[in-house]
Parts: C-alpha cells; sequence; structure tokens
C-alpha cells in the first residue's frame, strides 16, 4: 500500500523513485498480479500519470493496456481506465501555452504511438468491438480515442475499418444513442472517418445517414441550433462532397425538401449569433454542392428543377431580398443563388422576375448590378454580384436579349434605371474595378449569341454636349487609346484588359461587328504600335490581348473593306510586327500567372481586386483561338484559296446530302402516314367481319324459325285436308301464322336497313381510297399492294351481300308459297266478313314484299357501282405504282451519284497526301544525300528579299 500512496500522492519516506520507475513497478503490477483489484488500481494510476509522463507510459505500457482489452472485458471500470491511459498518449490536445516546436514534438509523439498501436489490425477490430459495448464508461473513451487515431493516420485506419466486417455499421450506431455526449463524440468521429474516401462515404450514406442526421438537425433547431447543428451539417458536406452517388440518392431520397425550413428566416433579422452565422453558411455550402458546376450536367440539372419545385429557391431569393442579413450570409447567399440558377431556363427565369421591397419595386438584377458598381461596397459582395449575373446569363439567350435591349435607344426609360445604363455607368466610371466588373458582365450578355451582337452595334452613346453621339463599340477603343496615352506613367491594366476581353468576346465570330471595328481608321494602328513597342511585364498582358484582337480582325474578315482585308492585315503584320514577334505576343497571355487561376472554375474568386484580370469564359474562348489565329497568321494566301475551294466543294456535297435527307424524310413522313391509314382500314375491316358474322349468325336463326313455320303449316294443311269442321280453328291458326309473318318480315326489314348502312359505309371507303390513291402517287410501291389487299377484301365483302341478296330472295320466294297455301286453305271455310279481313291483311303483306324486293334490286344496283368503282380504283393504283417506281429509280441513281462523288473525293485526298507523302520523302533523301533543299517558308522569304533588294537598286540608279 505503501508504493501505491507514493504513485498517488501520499507521503512516503525514503527518496521518492523517479517517473520512469514509478510507471515501470506499475507495468509489471499490471501484468503479474492476479487479482482484478491490483490490476485495476494499477491501471488507475497509469492514467493519472499518462498527461505528465506521455513518453514513458507510452512506450512502457501501451502493450499492457492493450493486453487488459483483451483480457478484462468482464470489467468495464479497468476498460474504461485503459482507453482513457491510451486516449491520453495518442491525442494531441493543443494547448495554448506551448510553443511551436513543443506542438510539433507532441505531434510526431501522438503520430508515432498511433502507427505503433495500428501495427496489427487486430488491435483496432477490438476497439470496434468495444464500441458496441452499452456501459458509458467503456463507449465514451473508446470513440475519443478512435477519433484520435483517425486524425492522426486517418488513411491508415480508413483502410482497416472498411475491410472489417460490420465496422462502419458499428460506428453508425453511435448517432442512435440516447446518451448526447457520445451522439456527438460520434459526429466528430463520422467526420474524420468519411474524410476523402468516397467508399467509406457510401457505406454511411447507405447505413441511413442522411435521414439520422437532418432528424438530429431538426431536432437542435436547425440553423438556431448550436455547435451539434453544425457537426451534423460538416457531415453531411463530407458525404455529399466530389460523391455523385451520394448526391443522387440524397436527391431520389427527397432529402433535398427538407432543406427549404433551415432558410426561413424571419422579418426582423437584427442580432444574428455567431453559431447561427456559422450553421446557415454551412448550409449555404450543402446547397452549393448539389448543383456545383464541377458536378455532371444532368445530375446539376435534376437537384436545380427539384430545389425549384420544393420553393428552395424562392426561400434563398427571399434571404437575397431581406435587410439586416449580415453581409458574409448575404455573400454566400448570392453565390448559391447563382449556382441554383446557372444553365437551368425555368430558374433564370424565375429570377428574373423577382423583385426586390422598394418603391417602387426594382428589378433584383438591377438591385444587384448596383452593388457591383458601387465601389464602396465589400470586394467579396461585389464578386458575388458578378457571378449571380453571370450564372442568370450562362446558356439564356432570352435574358441575354433582355439585357442588351435595355440598352438598346428604342428601349430606354428615362424614369428608371435599367441594367443596360447600370453597366455602361460601369464600364465608363473612374473606378477602374468597376469598370472590369462591367466589361466582364457586358462581354457575358453577347457570350455565343450573334444576335445580340450585331444588335449591340446600334447602342449610341452622348459623349458631352454639342458633339454627336458615338457608338459603344467606338467609345471602348477610344477608352482604350487615351488610356495609353494619358496614363502611360501607371496605366490601368485591370481598366484596358477588362475592355479588350469586351471587344475580343463581342467581334468574335461575328464578320459584322469585324467590319464596324475595322472601318475606324485607328484602330488598327493603336493595336500594331501597341504590340510593336517593348514594354514592361505589366504591359505584356495588353500587348497578348491586343494580339488577339487583331488575330480575330484577321480569321473573322469578310474582306469587305479594302483596306484591311485578310492579306493586307498579314503584310501589315509581317512588316511593323514580325509574325514571329506576333505570335509570342499572343502567347504572354496563357503564360500568365492569373490565367491559370481563372481557368479552374467559374466562379471569381481572388485574393484582392488588383489580382482581378481574367474571366473564367474568356479562358476557354482564348484557348480556342489561340491555335487558329496562330494558323491563320502563318498561312499564305495560295492556301487560303485552296482551303476556301475545299470548304465550297464540301458545303456544296453537305447541301446535296442535306437535300436528299430532307427527301428521305419526308418519304419516311409519307410512309408512316400510309402505315397508319393501312392500320385503320385493317382495324376497319375486323369490325366489318365481325358484324357479318353476327348478321349470318342471325340469318341461320331466321331460316331455323322459318322451316319450323313450315312444319307448322304443313300440319294445319293436312288437319285442314282431313276435317273440314274445324274451319273456325284453322282461321285461328292462320291469323297466328300471319302474326308471326309479319313479324319476320319486319326483322327482314331491319336487316335490310343494315345491310343499305353497310352499303353507306362501303362507300365512304371507296371515296377515302380514291382520294387516297391520288395522294399516294407520290408514295412507296408498298402502300399500292396494301391498298390492292383491301380492294380484295371489299370485294369478298361485295359477294357476301350479293349472297345475302339471294338468300333473301330465296326466303320471298318460300313466304309467297306460304301464303298461297295460307289463302286456298282457309277459303272454303271462313264467311265472307272473315274473307276481307284476310284479304286486307295478306294485301299488306304483299305491299311490304313489294317494298323489300324494291330494296333488293336498289341493292344490286350499289352493288353493280361498287364493282365499277373498283375497277376505276384499281386503275389509279396502277398509275400511282408505276409513278412510285420511277421516282424509286431516279432515288437510287441519285443516291449511287452522291456515293461516288464522295470516293472520288476520298480518292482525290488520297492522292494528294500520297503525293505528299513522296515528295517529303524525296526532300528527306536529297537532304541526306547532301544537296541543299528549299521550303516554300524558304522561297517565299527569298522572293521577297529580291524583290527589296531590285528596289533598292533601282532607287539607287534614280
Amino acid at each position: 500500500m505503501n508504493f501505491f500512496r507514493g504513485v498517488m500522492g501520499g507521503q512516503a519516506a525514503g527518496p521518492q523513485p523517479s517517473g520512469a520507475e514509478t510507471i515501470q513497478k506499475l507495468c509489471d503490477r499490471v501484468a503479474s498480479s492476479t487479482l482484478l483489484e491490483d490490476r485495476r488500481d494499477a491501471v488507475r494510476a497509469l492514467k493519472s500519470l499518462s498527461k505528465k509522463y506521455r513518453m514513458e507510459v507510452g512506450t512502457q505500457a501501451m502493450d499492457h493496456l492493450i493486453n487488459i482489452l483483451q483480457t478484462d472485458r468482464s470489467d468495464s471500470e479497468i476498460l474504461g481506465y485503459a482507453l482513457d491511459t491510451l486516449y491520453n498518449i495518442i491525442c494531441n490536445d493543443e494547448e495554448e501555452e506551448q510553443d511551436e516546436n513543443a506542438q510539433k514534438q507532441a505531434d510526431d509523439l501522438g503520430a508515432q504511438f498511433t502507427d505503433t498501436f495500428i501495427q496489427d489490425p487486430e488491435h483496432v477490430t477490438l476497439l470496434l468491438t468495444l464500441l458496441e459495448e452499452f456501459d458509458f464508461h467503456v463507449r465514451w473513451p473508446g470513440v475519443k480515442l478512435l477519433t484520435a487515431l483517425l486524425k492522426n493516420q486517418g488513411v491508415q485506419l480508413q483502410g482497416i475499418i472498411l475491410v472489417s466486417p460490420m465496422g462502419v455499421s458499428r460506428l453508425m450506431d453511435l448517432l442512435a444513442d440516447s446518451r448526447e455526449v457520445i451522439r456527438n463524440d460520434g459526429l466528430l468521429l463520422l467526420q474524420q472517418l468519411t474524410k476523402s474516401n468516397a467508399a467509406i462515404q457510401k457505406i454511411v450514406a447507405f447505413e441511413n445517414a442522411f435521414e439520422r442526421l437532418l432528424d438530429i438537425i431538426t431536432e437542435e433547431g436547425s440553423s438556431d441550433g448550436g455547435i451539434v447543428v453544425e457537426d451534423c451539417l460538416l457531415l453531411l458536406l463530407n458525404l455529399l462532397k466530389n460523391n455523385s452517388s451520394n448526391q443522387n440518392f440524397f436527391k431520389e431520397g427527397s432529402y433535398i425538401q427538407r432543406m427549404k425550413p433551415w432558410f426561413e428566416v424571419g422579418d426582423d433579422n437584427s442580432g444574428w449569433s455567431a453559431q447561427k452565422v456559422t450553421n446557415l453558411h454551412l448550409m449555404l455550402q450543402l446547397v452549393r454542392v448539389m448543383v456545383s458546376p464541377v458536378n455532371s450536367p444532368g445530375a446539376t440539372a435534376s437537384c436545380q428543377k427539384s430545389m425549384y419545385q420544393c420553393g428552395l429557391l424562392q426561400q434563398l431569393c427571399t434571404i437575397l431580398m431581406a435587410t439586416g442579413v449580415p453581409a458574409d450570409i448575404l455573400t454566400e447567399t448570392i453565390n448559391t443563388v447563382s449556382e441554383v440558377i446557372r444553365g437551368s431556363q425555368v430558374n433564370q427565369d424565375y429570377f428574373a422576375s423577382v423583385n426586390a421591397p422598394s418603391n417602387p419595386p426594382r428589378p433584383a438584377i438591377v438591385v444587384l448590378l448596383m452593388s457591383m458598381v458601387n465601389e464602396r461596397q465589400p470586394f467579396v459582395l461585389r464578386c458575388a454580384v458578378l457571378y449571380c449575373f453571370q450564372c442568370f446569363l450562362y446558356k439564356n439567350q432570352k435574358g441575354q436579349g433582355e439585357i442588351v435591349a435595355t440598352l438598346l435607344p428604342s428601349t430606354i426609360d428615362a424614369n428608371s434605371i435599367s441594367a443596360g445604363q447600370l453597366l455602361c455607368g460601369g464600364l465608363f466610371s473612374a473606378d477602374s474595378l468597376s469598370n472590369w466588373c462591367a466589361a466582364v458582365a457586358l462581354a457575358h450578355a453577347l457570350q455565343d449569341n450573334l444576335t445580340q451582337k450585331e444588335q449591340l452595334l446600334r447602342v449610341q452613346l452622348a459623349t458631352s454636349l454639342g458633339k454627336p453621339p458615338v457608338s459603344l463599340l467606338q467609345q471602348c477603343t477610344n477608352i482604350l487609346s487615351q488610356g495609353d496615352k494619358i496614363n502611360r506613367r501607371g496605366s490601368k491594366v485591370q481598366t484596358r484588359v477588362g475592355l479588350l476581353m469586351l471587344l475580343c468576346t463581342w467581334i468574335n465570330n461575328c464578320p459584322i461587328a469585324v467590319t464596324h471595328f475595322l472601318h475606324n481608321q485607328e484602330n488598327v494602328p493603336f493595336l500594331t504600335a501597341q504590340i510593336s513597342e517593348n514594354l514592361g511585364e505589366d504591359e505584356r498582358l495588353v500587348q497578348g490581348l491586343c494580339a488577339l484582337l487583331l488575330g480575330i480582325c484577321i480569321y473573322y474578315n469578310d474582306n469587305s473593306l479594302e483596306n484591311y482585308t485578310k492579306e493586307k492585315l498579314k503584310q501589315l503584320i509581317e512588316k511593323r510586327i514580325g509574325k514571329e514577334n506576333f505570335v509570342e505576343k499572343l502567347g504572354f497571355i496563357t503564360k500568365h500567372e492569373l490565367y491559370s487561376r481563372a481557368a479552374q472554375k467559374p466562379q471569381p474568386v481572388f485574393p484582392s481586386p488588383e489580382q482581378m484580370l481574367f474571366d473564367h469564359e474568356f479562358t476557354k474562348l482564348v484557348k480556342e483561338l489561340e491555335g487558329v489565329i496562330t494558323k491563320a497568321v502563318h498561312k499564305s494566301s495560295e492556301e487560303e484559296k485552296k482551303e476556301e475551294e475545299v470548304k465550297k466543294t464540301l458545303e456544296q456535297h453537305d447541301n446535296i446530302v442535306t437535300q436528299y435527307k430532307e427527301l428521305i424524310r419526308e418519304q419516311d413522313a409519307q410512309i408512316q402516314e400510309l402505315k397508319e391509314q393501312v392500320d385503320s382500314m385493317s382495324s376497319q375491316k375486323e369490325q366489318m367481319q365481325t358484324t357479318i358474322t353476327q348478321q349470318l349468325s342471325q340469318i341461320q336463326q331466321h331460316k331455323d324459325q322459318y322451316n319450323i313455320l313450315k312444319l307448322k303449316l304443313g300440319k294445319d294443311n293436312q288437319s285442314q285436308s282431313n276435317s273440314q269442321g274445324d274451319g273456325s280453328q284453322v282461321n285461328g291458326l292462320q291469323t297466328e301464322e300471319l302474326t308471326q309473318l309479319r313479324e319476320e318480315v319486319e326483322e327482314l326489314r331491319k336487316q335490310h336497313s343494315l345491310l343499305q348502312t353497310q352499303l353507306g359505309d362501303k362507300d365512304a371507303i371507296i371515296n377515302t381510297l380514291r382520294s387516297e390513291a391520288a395522294q399516294t402517287a407520290e408514295g412507296t410501291a408498298g402502300s399500292g399492294s396494301d391498298n390492292t389487299e383491301l380492294l380484295k377484301e371489299l370485294e369478298a365483302l361485295r359477294t357476301q351481300v350479293q349472297s345475302q341478296s339471294a338468300e333473301i330472295s330465296q326466303l320471298k320466294t318460300e313466304r309467297q308459297d306460304l301464303l298461297r297455301r295460307a289463302e286456298a286453305g282457309p277459303s272454303d271455310a271462313v264467311d265472307s266478313s272473315d274473307g276481307s279481313l284476310d284479304a286486307a291483311k295478306m294485301a299488306d303483306l304483299e305491299s311490304r314484299l313489294a317494298a323489300q324486293t324494291s330494296e333488293t334490286e336498289r341493292l344490286k344496283e350499289e352493288a353493280s357501282s361498287l364493282s365499277k368503282g373498283r375497277s376505276e380504283l384499281e386503275q389509279q393504283l396502277a398509275s400511282a405504282t408505276s409513278t412510285v417506281a420511277i421516282l424509286q429509280t431516279e432515288k437510287a441513281k441519285l443516291q449511287t451519284e452522291v456515293q461516288e462523288s464522295k470516293k472520288e473525293q476520298d480518292d482525290l485526298l488520297m492522292l494528294l497526301a500520297d503525293q505528299d507523302q513522296k515528295i517529303h520523302s524525296l526532300k528527306q533523301r536529297l537532304k541526306d544525300l547532301g544537296e541543299t533543299v528549299e521550303d516554300e517558308d524558304d522561297l517565299d522569304a527569298r522572293d521577297q528579299t529580291d524583290e527589296d533588294e531590285d528596289e533598292e537598286d533601282e532607287e539607287d540608279e534614280d
């Protein structure tokens, strides 16, 4: 006990042992004691010494502590002491009083002990197993120890946990712990675990992490919550950033909709706490992760659509226009709205309709632009507004047209401030940053939009009283030239770079704008003077942009100005600048250190206003044009002519192919229409066949009934011949039979009306076929065969109608026989009054039968007219078939000619390539043999030198 008193601070006689000796004795006690209480006391003593004697405890006791974790699993108290001791020797807690060297030594010591611990992966597996213990004194130290291990050696620990069975699942259970301290430390553990490891991020996400984290955020009060909300948001950022699988899972799980309540802010926005600002900042970053421009376009568009549909975009715009919002939250909100609307037409249209709560209401775009051109606003806020304006115009030709329209004379409203007026004001203000931002914003209004580039040429500016207005293009060039003259000592490079980027974007791929630019006689001399001078390092970028602008004037020149054709501009470059010098100056742009930074991402992020020189979209333009301008400058006039001839030939072939494609499309459309008509006719045929089948069954039923009546009448006649005294009974039977006959006649009349209706339908079908036959004269041969089949089917229908008519006539004949029998039988047995009544009834029957006969004759006449129409239709189909065959033959000939022309062109190109290769090989062989071989460039240079010498000789002779 004296030993433990010395360790625990009690007074002991004799010399005190050193810390290393004490730790050694404690380690021996841990290793050799058989009683659990003794080992527990020794481990508790090591825990108390682990912070002061971190090195000694770590080097001597780590193995013993790990052994305790393996053997004393039944005692939670000793496990807790062992885990706390391991945490103390591995954790690198920063202390304020430590200097940098001491802190670095502590970090190295923690990394060293971490390496020792994870040398055996089973130690990590053992620690994961201990986390399943529900006891607070075991679980909490275990969470802290594993977090410290991940901080020191994250990559190695991630690999071990990833291959450990149920390793990640055990850690996810920490979020469900009812004790907040364990749950909160579990969040910190998962933050370290998910850093830069996509595989673990996916596993954590599919362990229902999104649902649990969003529930915790809601329980803690969303943006008004404390540090726990911040930890949850940091973990969500780890899971979603640069992980397309988790982003898709987050969207498909409808978790975007659960983000909307986070951004519901009240009218009173004063007194935001620092924690609320931090939470809302992270929430905005989480929205940006889902719609980041680096994500795949399809995933970004889907998330943008969901954010608009659930009202999240509307909520963000509310914050954007609210008052009292902190500046950094407002800046991040602008950046977030920018990426939510970027490239989404629906979202961009909604943003254009948002108005600021002012009197009178102003569009949100105008309010934001007012902040951008105001030099008193913070720099990061102005950058955010510029980014928002760029995203609003990205792939939005409608928005571009609306912005340019505010500059045109017909749409300018003197009573209100428009976006165009703000951009012009910023473009010509004294603040260089406003100049640059306005120039870049206006360039985005012209990006990839030829119509707006031409429209902007109409803009006229009033420079001063008494002077005529000048165009916007001329004013930009005037500012460039005047700024060069006035500010040569300390020129505002930022302003000139912005204007040059605007001009390059404006005249790019717009020959009309190039002509307008070259029409000013001062522009080309100014550009050549700028490029040819040897200026300082700061002016090199301006020289490169001037070279780019002049190169665009060459490449997109339509040779409409005689003094500034392509060839004359190239000669001017060769004489005053030199081709090699021109290309070298052009290369200054891409070699600039700020060029690569701007090319990385669309958002303009700069540490200071002075470094704000390049725009992201402009870097793409430079990359696209640098090579083609270099080639255009070096090309000779003959090569250009050849290229133009080849282009014309290819365009002609393309036009021919396009015409054939259109013809084929039209024929395909006609074939499709005919197929649809055939399908409809087939369905009509099936319906008619069904109707005929029903009619045949009804006729068969009538036949059966008629046969039954015949049998009954035969029996009645026999009974009349055997006994004439039963006259009254026969007379009653005759009356009943006549009633049945009337019913039969009525049924036959109905059948005739049905047949008449069917014949009308057939007439309509025949008329339809006649009109279609005239339309399908230009169709295919296949459609003719289908119509022939339909005519055959109509013939079969006519045959069936004729057979039905024959059956009806047979029935008439049989009824007449029956009536005659009925009249002959009762004539001797009835009185005169009964005879007159029966005669009237029979006359009625005869009139009805006569009507039936006339209807049958009319049906026969209609059938004959149908046969005539069929013959006429067959003749029309035959003519249409011959016309289709002729068209098919002509089409095949034309296709054959196109293929032959393409083949001849390919053979010509191959022949030219072979000749070039042979010439090159022969030149190489001559060079190898020691002969002097001059290239075409050398010959051109020599001819130019000879001409110059001849001119000098003539001058000397004069």
